[in-house]
């Protein structure tokens, strides 16, 4: 199983957005704290509809508190700044995909992370900052469960 983790996620509907994928794919959804939003605001019940029953997701206090339930073989940190493609990696299962908020994107301090593998960023057109979040993290979601067979689904 894989793990999209948000780290200090800001915005409710890409939080959403991302219950909808965990839900759809089967991924563990890992939201870290502290979050912008509280988990029962409308723009975030409204973008996760009805799938907030059909997703795993856990809130950790911080980085390491989630490091200590997951217990990561490879953690992969997408950042715009990254030079290897994340269709560059032969994903497993167990990995963990791990997000900044917007508009900031993932902290030197947890890019660095001794936990984390290796940096990778989604190609995009020159010129342009960064993906909205919730869509990074579907394309990188799809992308590993591709590779691994898309177990679970029909």
């Amino acid at each position: 199983m894989l793990h999209l983790v948000l780290f200090e996620p800001r915005i409710p509907p890409n939080t959403g957005n991302a219950i909808r994928l965990a839900a759809g794919t089967g991924c563990q959804l890992h939201l870290i704290e502290p979050l912008g939003f509280d988990l029962s605001e409308p723009k975030l019940r409204r973008a996760g509809l009805d799938y907030h029953d059909l997703a795993v997701v856990t809130v950790h206090e911080n980085l390491a508190a989630a490091w200590d339930v997951i217990r990561p073989e490879r953690v992969f940190a997408f950042t715009a700044t990254a030079t290897t493609h994340n269709t560059d990696i032969a994903y497993r299962d167990g990995d963990v995909l791990l997000f900044g908020p917007e508009p900031t994107g993932l902290p030197a301090a947890v890019l660095t992370d001794p936990r984390v593998t290796e940096q990778l960023r989604i190609p995009m057109l020159p010129g342009r900052r960064s993906m909205n979040l919730s869509n990074a993290a579907a394309v990188a979601v799809y992308e590993a469960w591709r590779q691994l067979g898309f177990p679970g689904a029909v």
